[in-house]
């Protein structure tokens, strides 16, 4: 059986599919061009990441198609209901990605909180003639140990956030429609592990009281964060978003920026991928990633190995 990684796959995963008998084809097929190759080529199985769109055009026009794997989370780029409903399977990694997506939340947390992506400009530059300048301008860092950071969306990624946020000493809070209550285990590399309860709690009390906020939802019809919700928020409160584009309205975030609602930014996804808008890119108080929440090594590695375990499981006659 053929199967097309159209978006890549990582060695062990390509491996993993190889010994169990399978064919993996990593060739990058345009969009425009999938539906000639995949039925040329009797293709069975699609993997993507979020580049590549499985609409339903595709489906119907693609017999073969047996399996579609999303090599991530969000399957947003997919008409999963449509394929299953016409007995396509639908698989994805829920949970392959999420301490790598979390760690990038704390990377953007450390940066922003200490001015290190205004820092990391400003030094190559200016580093050998402002030297006292530049520290005096980057000395009012703050730290996060003791500070409140608001989640919204406690899903595994929420989770594996909050046990790093609670591992420096913040105090998390959380919003989920689809969750009263979640224990997180802490685990340490010596074995011990600790157990502590979250129970969620209205977005808007979320807003009200967190010092940071950082989201983690799937796509959105609308707006999480716009104006009145921006409004709503302390003084100075720091913004995540490493789940999906269009959960944040970028011209009221960069307006509450302009404003001083909004002290701290760091984005890796945007409303306009993969070209954001040039103004937003510009502002210097927000830290920028194009995302890569998901994208370590390790990550994908665990990504790749699910992926085959799954299609193995499913597909192996």
């Amino acid at each position: 059986m053929k199967i097309l990684a159209n978006d890549g796959i990582s060695n062990s995963g390509k491996e993993a599919l190889e010994k169990g008998g399978f064919e993996v084809i990593t060739t990058k097929v345009a969009q425009n061009q999938l539906e000639n190759y995949i039925n040329e080529h009797n293709i069975d199985a699609i993997i993507v990441r979020s580049a590549t769109q499985v609409r339903q055009e595709l489906i119907e026009a693609c017999p073969s198609i047996k399996l579609i794997g999303r090599a991530g989370v969000g399957m947003d780029n997919i008409d999963a209901e449509y394929a299953t409903d016409n007995g396509v399977h639908v698989i994805n990694t829920p949970s392959a990605s999420s301490n790598a997506v979390a760690e990038l939340v704390f990377a953007h947390l450390f940066g922003i909180t200490r001015f290190l992506h205004q820092s990391n400009r400003d030094m190559p530059l200016e580093g050998d003639s402002r030297f006292k300048a530049l520290k005096k301008q980057f000395s009012n860092g703050v730290e996060l140990k003791g500070k409140t950071l608001g989640i919204i969306g406690l899903g595994n990624i929420g989770q594996e956030v909050a046990k790093i946020a609670l591992g420096i000493g913040m105090n998390v809070i959380a919003a989920d429609s689809l969750i009263e209550q979640q224990t997180i285990n802490i685990s340490f590399f010596n074995g011990q592990s600790i157990d502590i309860d979250i129970i969620t709690q209205p977005v808007n009390e979320v807003l009200k009281t967190a010092d940071f906020i950082t989201l983690h939802v799937p796509s959105q019809e609308e707006y999480i964060l716009k104006e009145d919700q921006f409004n709503s928020m302390k003084d100075g409160v720091g913004i995540i978003n490493t789940s999906r584009g269009g959960t944040i309205d970028e011209v009221a975030l960069v307006n509450a920026i302009e404003s001083g609602k909004v002290k701290y930014a760091g984005l890796d996804v945007f409303e306009n991928e993969p070209t954001p808008e040039i103004q937003l890119l510009m502002n210097p108080e927000i830290s920028f990633t194009p995302h890569i929440g998901a994208s370590t090594i390790e990550a994908q590695d665990r990504i790749g190995i699910e992926l085959a375990k799954q299609i193995i499981e499913l597909l192996s006659e």
